[in-house]
């Protein structure tokens, strides 16, 4: 798992907006790529509410088709996230 921040959480919900997805279209998509996540679960992700797995990351690159290095744009290396 990724210790989640707020930058990381910011950059799934622009990556996501970009890509002009709904949150429940998003899992869909995840779940087609063997994401087991649902909806309720993403949604937490997105708050900084919940971890985000690395498996469910690579689904989020794929269908994104972007560098994993979107998903860290702003994020420094002295930034701390918070531990569940």
């Amino acid at each position: 798992m990724i210790i989640q921040n707020v930058s990381l959480s910011d950059n799934l919900k622009r990556l996501r907006k970009r890509a002009n997805l709904s949150q429940e279209k998003l899992v869909g998509k995840m779940n087609l790529l063997g994401s087991r996540l649902d909806r309720s679960a993403y949604s937490k992700i997105e708050l900084g509410e919940r971890n985000i797995k690395v498996t469910d990351l690579v689904a989020l690159q794929k269908i994104y088709c972007v560098r994993f290095d979107e998903f860290f744009a702003g994020i420094g290396p002295g930034e701390e996230g918070e531990i569940e």
